[in-house]
Formats: C-alpha cells, structure tokens, sequence
C-alpha cells in the first residue's frame, strides 16, 4: 500500500507545507499545519454527521461492508444507532490530543490479537467520508504491514490503534500452495486526520481528510524490537494491548500514566528497554537458557525432558507449532521466578520474572 510509506513527513516536529505562491515567482508561502486539537473538532463534527446519516447497506457472508446516505425521508438505521454491528470506541492520545476513535466489529476472530508494535497480515478498502468509491482497495489479498507508528514502511497511526482490538484467524494451505483463511477478525475504522495523513495529501486523499476503512485481520508476527529475547507483547505490564515510546515529548508532552509500561521507571518503556528492571544486567543476560537445558536431554532419574531449540525462556511455557513440521519449539519452562527458598520457579501463573526483579540479578536459571 504505496500510501502508507509516506506517513514520516506526519512525524517531523514543527513540519511545515511549502507552496508556490502564484502572485511572486520567487517567493515562497510556508503554511504551517493546523492545530491538532482544533482540526480534531472538526474530524469529530464530520465523523460523528457520517456515522448519523449513512447506514449499513449489506454485509456479506465473507464480510465485506457497504455504507450509503440515508435519503430525505429513508427510514434506514444509521451507522450510529443500529445493533446489528454497535458502534464502540476507543480513546487514544497523541500529539496532545485524546481521540476519540469509533470502529464496528463485524467479526472479533478466533486466534491472536496484535499489539501495537507487531506485524499483520491484512486485507483492507479504503473511502473518504463524502465518497463511496474506494480510494485505495487490497481486493480482498491478503497483504502484510507492520504497526508499528513510527516506521516510513508503516501503516497510518489509526491502524496502529485498531487493529489490536481484533484477533487473527485460522488457515489452510492447500496442495498448491494457497492460504484460506477462515474466522479471522473483521471491522471497520472512522478515522480523524490526525490518525490519517494529516496535513499531508495523497493522491486521491485531500488534506485534513477523515478515512474510513473496513479490514479484515488474518494473522500476525510477534516481534521484539529491543532483541532481549521476550516479546514486546509479552513486555506490555498492564496488558492492554499497546505499547508506547513516550520520550517523543513533541508528540506526547503528557501522557496518560496508565499508558507506561515501564518496570524501572527510567521512562523508556520495557519493550525497547534493554535492562527491564535497572540492576545493571540485561534482559537477555537474565533470561539466557543453560548450556545444559537446551534441547533433549535426560535428567538423573533416567526421564527425557524436551526443553526445545529455543536459546532462551520464553515467558511461558509453549508446546509445538503443528505449522512447522520441522522444527519442534517445546518449551516446558517459562522466564524463571525464585521463591523464598530460593529455587527458581518456572511455573507459577503469577510468579514475577528474574528479568523484572532486581533482588535476583546475579541469580542464574
């Protein structure tokens, strides 16, 4: 999706657009962008006028929505007061600005949801709100993004807040090789500019224009983006799905306190935090597996454990990918915990890992 690349000029503090002005050759008119807060009241006003005089005209049997104008005097339901599909929302803070972001759910999925930094697999339409033609459209294919907000290859901010309240599906390969995919998560997202392109035109999208895409979630790849061996979903402490880099202070000069996720309080968030809890030792160091517990092996009663080909703990114990035939990644121990007695403990639900407790920093799995 060729538009998505350039959502980086949203990012440069203090960006400015730069037009000719027609009545001097040699001069140069800088407009500056709008303010965020005002040009949101008026996204709010257009969405909220959309969602109270369009309604819901068909959705498919594979999920596919249309939307149209309710005539002078139609008795259609609109967007807004129907049940079929409620309306939900969901607040989210950027640029000094709480949104808030209506979304429909036609489907929830089955499988996964993603975080906010995670990469998916996706199929998506998208519509101004004054059009119902399509602006951009990956006809139904599947196609992978990464969510991660701040990358020149990414999706749009909105994506980035929507998708993590969805869940992947299932899939089937057949003989020659295709994937159909069955219960994965569909709905559809109203989103202001400033969760957009902003002040950044695209092709067929004006500045300062609201989006509207339906999508359909298929599947996901966890990623680890400060390569300490967990996952950044799994470095979400309050466990709602969204992971933030708050030392943008341009961008979030006061972010909700709920929104760190953050176990030493050195304001760089767990996920891209290459020492969790601040003893000095890394994450990856803490959590690295012994030479001696990787792979099968036979314990001193004779019993053969598969600790797996993983080189480190996951967070929890994991058994076999049945989609990977030729690797087995059994796992039968999580990131380790030490009890009073001072054995580690790998198995309690609620047990607090070595990699987020200072006292045991020199203990060793």
């Amino acid at each position: 999706m060729n538009k998505f690349k350039y959502y980086f000029i949203l990012l440069l503090a203090g960006i400015a657009i730069v037009s000719c002005n027609k009545d001097d050759e040699d001069d140069v008119v800088v407009v500056p962008l709008r303010d965020y807060k005002e040009q949101y009241k008026a996204d709010n006003d257009s969405i909220v006028k959309y969602l109270k005089t369009y309604y819901i005209k068909e959705v498919t049997a594979s999920f596919d929505i249309t939307f149209e104008k309710i005539p002078a005097g139609g008795t259609q339901i609109s967007i807004w007061d129907q049940t079929d599909y409620p309306l939900q929302s969901r607040d989210v803070y950027s640029n000094d600005v709480t949104y808030k972001v209506y979304y429909l759910t036609l489907r929830k999925g089955t499988g996964q949801s993603p975080c906010n930094y995670d990469r998916i697999s996706a199929s998506y339409t998208g519509n101004l709100l004054n059009k119902t033609e399509y602006f951009d459209t990956s006809y139904g294919v599947a196609r992978t993004f990464s969510l991660e907000p701040y990358l020149a290859t990414s999706v749009i901010e909105g994506w980035s807040e929507i998708f993590p309240q969805f869940k992947t599906g299932t899939s089937t390969t057949s003989d020659s090789g295709v994937i159909t995919y069955d219960n994965y998560g569909a709905g559809v997202m109203f989103l202001p500019s400033g969760l957009g392109y902003y002040g950044g035109a695209q092709d067929d999208i004006p500045a300062y224009s609201p989006l509207v895409f339906s999508f359909k979630l298929y599947d996901l790849q966890r990623l680890d983006h400060d390569f300490d061996g967990v996952y950044d979903f799994q470095e979400d402490l309050n466990k709602d799905g969204y992971l933030y880099d708050f030392r943008n202070t341009e961008k979030y000069p006061n972010p909700p306190a709920n929104l760190f996720d953050d176990t030493d309080g050195d304001k760089i968030a767990d996920f891209i935090d290459a020492d969790d809890d601040g003893d000095g030792y890394t994450t990856f160091y803490e959590i690295t597996k012994p030479a001696t517990e990787v792979g099968i092996v036979t314990d001193a009663n004779g019993n053969t454990i598969n600790y797996g080909l993983s080189k480190y703990y996951p967070w929890d114990p994991i058994v076999d990918n049945p989609n990977t035939p030729n690797v087995d990644e059994t796992e039968t121990r999580g990131i380790p915990a030490f009890a009073a007695t001072g054995e580690p403990d790998y198995t309690s639900p609620n047990r607090l890992r070595i990699h987020v407790d200072k006292a045991h920093h020199t203990a060793k799995p």
